[in-house]
């Protein structure tokens, strides 16, 4: 009878006469990953990614430190913004829904110059509700409004759907400068009695 040592584990073997080792003793050891290199493979490992590409989170207090002027005052509305004051600005609306998002540029004073849905835009179905119909609407109006010589933007964003975030994206990769963002989505503190629960 002899014994093999394998990392720590000790097995016995019985009916081995056949076998003569000195000592009757085997030790192997398991290769075993170095630290060094699984820290390296982990380093080149991708991010985890948190999401849409370039939607971060944000320390508000180290934000506000850097700028005071980040949140607004009642300056704000005489403020100027490329020589504009900012409540003569042209807004930028968008209404997002799961079906569908329709986004429409009026003038300060509230008169509808541009409009585009997912809709217009060739999507049809339920492609309309997606987050790339919503960018893809996003630049081509914002194409029509620097036509216009529309350059600096504020954006208000009404309702709940995929298109949120790719909508204000689309602008900016349009080539529009978004000044605010203002979320106008409407919130019942009444809602009506939700449906009765189906029964399975």
């Amino acid at each position: 009878m002899f014994t093999i040592k394998t990392g720590g584990a000790v097995s016995t073997l019985r009916n081995f006469a056949k076998i003569i080792l000195p000592n009757n003793t085997i030790s192997t050891s398991s290769l075993l990953c170095k630290v060094e290199d699984r820290k390296q493979m982990l380093a080149s490992l991708p991010k985890i990614d948190e999401g849409t590409a370039g939607e971060k989170s944000i320390d508000i207090d180290s934000l506000i430190q850097k700028k005071e002027n980040v949140f607004p005052d009642k300056e704000t509305p005489n403020r100027l913004f490329n020589g504009i004051p900012f409540n003569e600005l042209p807004i930028c609306n968008i209404k997002v829904s799961k079906n569908n998002t329709i986004i429409s540029f009026t003038d300060h004073k509230g008169q509808t110059r541009l409009l585009r849905s997912c809709g217009m835009e060739g999507f049809k179905n339920t492609r309309k509700g997606t987050n790339i119909a919503a960018q893809a609407t996003a630049i081509s109006i914002s194409s029509r409004a620097l036509d216009i010589g529309w350059k600096t933007i504020r954006v208000a964003i009404r309702g709940l759907g995929p298109g949120r975030l790719s909508a204000i994206k689309g602008l900016q990769m349009g080539g529009l400068n978004i000044v605010s963002v203002t979320d106008a989505t409407p919130v019942s503190w009444n809602p009506p009695r939700p449906r009765k629960q189906r029964r399975l």
